[in-house]
Parts: structure tokens; sequence; C-alpha cells
């Protein structure tokens, strides 16, 4: 996924919480809307764009659907932002 779409996953609070959850272990979608004062409906589109983003991963088991957090795009993300602040030992 592009960086672009990365950062715009983040850069909404409820998305960030949720990751904030998932880091402890994956949860499935209906303990996760607990943790919030919006609609389920409103949660499920949050975990959309954060699938989207490939910052979450999916597992259905039964009539449950696990999330869990995919750190690879986190630490894509960290690289490129370490790069662009540059070395400033040197300066």
């Amino acid at each position: 996924m592009g960086l672009q779409q990365t950062l715009k996953a983040l850069a909404d609070p409820i998305r960030r919480e949720i990751l904030n959850m998932l880091k402890r272990g994956r949860m499935p979608a209906g303990e996760i809307t607990e943790h919030f004062a919006v609609t389920a409906p409103s949660i499920s589109r949050h975990l959309s764009v954060l699938k989207n983003a490939d910052l979450i991963r999916d597992t259905r088991e039964g009539k449950f659907i696990f999330y869990e957090i995919n750190t690879s795009v986190l630490e894509e993300t960290l690289l490129w932002i370490a790069d662009l602040k540059g070395d400033n030992d040197n300066a």
C-alpha cells in the first residue's frame, strides 16, 4: 500500500486508538466496537480503512472476525520518516 493511504489511515484518532488496542493482541470486531461511543457501522468503516491501508489483517472464525495489527507497514513508514529526518549528528 502507498504511504499516502497509510498516513490518511493514521490521521484519525479512532483508528490510532484501534491500533493501540490491537498492539496487545488480536481482538474480535465486537470487542473493538465496545470501546467506543460510536456506532458499529462507524467502527466497521474505520476497520475497513485500516485494512485497506494494510495496517491490520482480519481472520474469520465461525461468525466472528478477529483483527490483528500488521506492523510491517508501520515499520516501513517509520523508516521513511527516519530517512526524511536525515542524520542530524553531522549538522
